[in-house]
């Protein structure tokens, strides 16, 4: 019962971080990550530890979206927590089941604000720039506010509970 309601409740607290300070406190993700760690040696002794350990590596592959400036540290951080406790697999279906939920929230983004061509452009652009250039620049602007961007945690908290009630 606690790898399907821990990721709730690790994945909610998140989510009201982001929507109150834009960020994803790092003592949450510690607090996250040590209880994960300790639940996983206390109910599977040393086989709980890789368990926690996989699962809580599996999300770094995600830092290359990170480089691009295309996802948050916070919620790279977020899947390791998530991970910890879930386990490699569920995570893995967690992150796409989030990445899913994310384009259907930015398909939705870009109908309410029309601005389909606009971000069309813009990907065609940034990727243009990247490859003549060979440098590495933030995809996203920096201001939450703006229309393209949303909090990613609102799909990766979508996720989690459809892991919590058996979807995945």
């Amino acid at each position: 019962m606690f790898c399907y309601l821990f990721p709730v409740l690790i994945a909610g607290t998140a989510m009201i971080m982001d929507f109150r300070n834009a960020k994803i406190d790092n003592g949450w993700i510690l607090f996250s990550l040590a209880v994960g760690f300790t639940v996983g040696f206390l109910e599977k002794g040393f086989a709980g530890i890789r368990f926690f350990l996989t699962g809580s590596a599996v999300p770094l592959f995600l830092i290359i979206l990170f480089l691009f400036g295309m996802l948050g540290a916070g919620d790279i951080k977020l899947f390791c927590a998530l991970g910890g406790v879930m386990g490699t697999g569920a995570v893995l279906k967690c992150i796409l089941a989030s990445f899913i939920l994310g384009a259907f929230i930015s398909v939705i983004l870009l109908m309410v604000h029309r601005n389909f061509c606009e971000r069309i452009l813009y990907f065609i652009r940034y990727v243009d720039y990247v490859v003549k250039t060979g440098k590495i620049i933030s995809y996203r602007r920096k201001d939450i506010s703006s229309p393209e961007n949303f909090h990613f945690t609102v799909p990766i908290f979508i996720s989690v509970v459809l892991y919590a009630g058996g979807m995945f």
